[in-house]
């Protein structure tokens, strides 16, 4: 199983996390580009090729709705952070509706979340 300690944080310009880099190989030669989720998001690459990658995607993806486990009911990522994804009900949220949190672990590497 992967080690996220391992993987590098990509910055944009404004200093936002885009997604992280994770080594392949020890001197950085093949690395594996990963968005916030932790999800891989492309191929084995050279470290610049998977930085540039990640600046591009973005992190607007993080607004889209989400899934849990293939279900139905759309979910929106309330927080994210190495302490774990909460995510709620996403139309409740939308319209200021108290909803129940639903806690997934960071990284997400078993892909519960799915768009």
């Amino acid at each position: 199983m992967t080690d996220a300690s391992t993987w590098v944080p990509v910055k944009r310009d404004d200093g936002e996390t885009v997604g992280y880099v994770e080594p392949l190989t020890p001197d950085f030669g093949e690395v594996l580009p990963r968005n916030r989720l932790g999800h891989v998001v492309g191929e084995p690459q050279p470290y610049i090729d998977a930085e540039d990658l990640l600046v591009e995607r973005g992190i607007g993806e993080l607004a889209e709705h989400w899934h849990l486990d293939g279900a139905a009911q759309a979910l929106a990522i309330a927080e994210l952070s190495p302490a774990g994804i909460v995510l709620r009900d996403a139309l409740l949220a939308k319209a200021l509706v108290p909803t129940a949190d639903v806690h997934v672990p960071w990284p997400d590497l078993d892909g519960r979340l799915s768009r």
